[in-house]
Parts: C-alpha cells; sequence; structure tokens
C-alpha cells in the first residue's frame, strides 16, 4: 500500500510538516497493527515551489515536480497538509494541485490536515479544502485535523485528549478506510463467503421488489 503525505509548509522547520509526519506515523502503525504494511513518502512543495511556477507557465514540468504528480497521482491514500493563509489553503499547496489531471484522484482516499496561528482557523478545513477534493472526485476521510500554535503546548486541549490524542484518531480512522477500499492480503476465507451471501440476498431483494410495485394510488390511500 502507498500512502503520500504533501505538506505545504514553508519554513524549516515547519510545523505543517511536523503534523504530515505524525499523521503518516500514526496511519502507518495503525495498518502495521492490522498486517498491512505500507509504503510512505512525503512529497515537501516548499523544495518544489520554482518548478510548479515554471510549470504553470511553461506546461512542462521538471524530473523532481513529475515524480511528486506522479507518487500522488498513484498513491492508495492521500494525507494533506496546508498552513492557512489568508483565510484559506496557501497558494503553494493550491498551485501544486491545479497541476493534477481533472479525475487523476478520482475516489483516492485523502486526510485533510491544516496548520495555523490560532483555532479560529480551523475552519478553513471545511470551507476550503474539503471542496477542493471534492471537485478532485477525492475521497475525504470525514474526520479532519487542524493544529493550531497553542495545540503544540503540553497543557492544550485537555478536553479533547490533546493533538496527540487527534491525530492518532484521525490516523485509525484513515487506516481503517484504506482497508476497507485495498484488496486485502491475507482475509479469512469465511468473510468473503459472507459477502457473497450478503450479494446474493441483496440480488434477491432487488429483484422482488422490482416485481412488487405498489401502485401510487394505494400509497396515497394510505396516508388517509
Amino acid at each position: 500500500m502507498r500512502l503520500v503525505a504533501v505538506s505545504a509548509g514553508l519554513s524549516k522547520p515547519s510545523s505543517t510538516r511536523l503534523l504530515a509526519d505524525r499523521l503518516t506515523e500514526a496511519t502507518s502503525r495503525e495498518l502495521a497493527d492490522r498486517d498491512r504494511k505500507a509504503e510512505t513518502e512525503v512529497v515537501e512543495l516548499r523544495d518544489l515551489a520554482v518548478e510548479i511556477a515554471n510549470h504553470l507557465v511553461t506546461g512542462f514540468p521538471a524530473p523532481a515536480l513529475s515524480a511528486a504528480l506522479e507518487a500522488v497521482t498513484g498513491a492508495d491514500g492521500l494525507i494533506v497538509v496546508s498552513p492557512v493563509f489568508a483565510g484559506s489553503y496557501s497558494g503553494l499547496f493550491k498551485s501544486f494541485f491545479d497541476l493534477i489531471e481533472p479525475d487523476a484522484l478520482a475516489g483516492t482516499p485523502v486526510l485533510l490536515a491544516a496548520t495555523g496561528g490560532t483555532a479560529r482557523h480551523s475552519l478553513m478545513v471545511e470551507h476550503a479544502m474539503r471542496p477542493l477534493f471534492s471537485y478532485l472526485h477525492a475521497l475525504t476521510l470525514p474526520t479532519a485535523v487542524f493544529a493550531a500554535t497553542d495545540d503544540w503546548g503540553a497543557g492544550a486541549d485537555v478536553y479533547a485528549g490533546g493533538l496527540p490524542a487527534r491525530i492518532d484518531r484521525a490516523g485509525g480512522e484513515f487506516a481503517r478506510l484504506l482497508r476497507g477500499l485495498t484488496p486485502a492480503t491475507n482475509g479469512d476465507v469465511d468473510d468473503v463467503d459472507e459477502m457473497d451471501e450478503v450479494d446474493e440476498i441483496n440480488d434477491v431483494d432487488e429483484v422482488d421488489d422490482a416485481d412488487d410495485v405498489v401502485p401510487f394510488e394505494r400509497l396515497l390511500a394510505n396516508l388517509k
């Protein structure tokens, strides 16, 4: 299983990259606990900024950028993390995903995350990042992670379990989503047979439902 994280942090060291690394670790750890090995890769957009700009105006990607685009479009799962800029994702983040071919991420599971100065920016994930990946036809995990500056402190967010707990939760949920959407290499035969039985039952029910069409007049009569 190929797991790729995209970090749009601009500084070094970067809290955006740190969040991307911790989410990748949490997901990989959960997959390993379920006997599923993940090959992980981090795409650091900061190192590709000039190549991204050149590609936007020339239409030809440099080798490093081409490799990054292939890694993202060929991943079984994506973890994308952007800092908040002016109430939205960064221009570098958007410029990179502008280079993705239409439908190249269709059906790809994506874990959304962001970093910002205060928790007031946390809804950026919902009003900016999630619509972007919906447009790309990706499958976004309902649970997202936002890390404000104070969240990296030892006593922050005590009622929700702190940032480490939220990272572990998101990583666990993302790993379970990935396991459900990719072929199992060591699944039980009984599980496969059970799913076949469910499919057969559903097929029969669909046939029966198609044959037993209730007239609209009868449905209206039941409302009296």
